[in-house]
């Protein structure tokens, strides 16, 4: 099993947090939507839609990519992350002229913590299943060919008929 267990949980507790994400942001973008300037007030609606779409996204990728060991959706998934979600929330997060209350950064670092576990914890999944399908995929091609010596020769087990006729021939 090549599935990250701490990965699974972060994922896992990041699901139940984003709800709670999502309504707490939803209140502090009212409290503070008439107070902010018009470009601020579609730049805060366009970043926090951007998170809720890429993070709904993202948390599936993550799901399917580790529980089913699948590399492309693993992929995709720190992709997402790194390249989409982390830069919004940074923006949202260290920008002077949003008015920031305390609410939405506490929220907005928790999100913070768990994107950057997360990505941790997926790049090191993401390298051993690498790995372990590059290690699959080369002892599939070694088995294969004919006219090689197959896998089970060589760990010490009886030919193939397959491979009979050429080592005969070998021989001779």
């Amino acid at each position: 099993v090549l599935s990250s267990l701490p990965l699974q949980m972060l994922l896992y507790f990041n699901v139940i947090f984003l709800p709670f994400w999502c309504l707490s942001e939803a209140i502090m973008l009212e409290l503070k939507f008439s107070l902010l300037p018009l470009y601020y007030q579609c730049l805060l609606v366009a970043a926090n839609v951007t998170i809720v779409g890429v993070e709904s996204a993202r948390l599936f990728l993550g799901y399917i990519g580790n529980l089913q060991e699948k590399v492309p959706e693993l992929a995709g998934f720190l992709l997402l992350s790194f390249v989409i979600e982390m830069p919004v929330l940074l923006f949202i997060l260290t920008d002077h002229q949003v008015i920031q209350m305390p609410l939405e950064m506490a929220v907005h670092s928790v999100l913070l913590c768990f994107l950057t576990l997360e990505i941790m914890a997926a790049s090191f999944a993401l390298k051993e299943m690498a790995k372990y399908l590059a290690r699959q995929f080369y002892l599939m091609q070694f088995e294969g060919r004919p006219g090689r010596v197959r896998h089970q020769e060589f760990c010490g087990g009886e030919p193939s008929a397959l491979n009979m006729p050429q080592l005969q021939g070998r021989r001779h």
